[in-house]
């Protein structure tokens, strides 16, 4: 059986939020889909299609955006304001395209990680998980 190779923006972006949401453990387990525009369509620049978001484990702790969800024509691109120096590291260890906003004149710098097929859901999901990872361990730390 051939299967098919998903390479539209729209559909890889669904895939991920699914990926995200349906996973209940370690790091994913309080990050939730938010701020959903459900009739999105794909533009050449990107159209956000949603927001994941860490849910504070109490009402003491804010919720916290980790990531934006653009989508594009054949890709979805997620943009980390949050986190952006381990999302940039663990997007090249998992040879996922990843760019920085070079226009950032003041922090948060911005790494953009491009999910070019619905094959590349996973590593970006991955991607995700140690970004909020890294967060955690930088708010215990500071």
């Amino acid at each position: 059986m051939v299967e098919e190779r998903i390479t539209d923006g729209r559909r890889i972006a669904q895939l991920l939020a699914s990926e995200i949401d349906g996973r209940e453990d370690g790091a994913l387990e309080r990050l939730e889909i938010t701020d959903v525009d459900r009739d999105v369509e794909p533009t050449a620049d990107g159209a956000r299609a949603y927001d994941v978001t860490a849910m504070g484990p109490s009402q003491s702790r804010a919720d916290e955006r980790i990531a934006r969800v653009f989508v594009h024509e054949s890709f979805a691109r997620l943009a980390f304001e949050t986190g952006s120096d381990a999302a940039s590291t663990a997007a090249e260890e998992l040879d996922l395209r990843v760019e920085e906003d070079e226009t950032a004149v003041q922090p948060p710098a911005v790494a953009f990680v491009f999910v070019e097929s619905g094959a590349a859901v996973k590593r970006a999901t991955t991607v995700v998980e140690r970004v909020v990872r890294s967060v955690a361990a930088d708010s215990t730390h500071g």
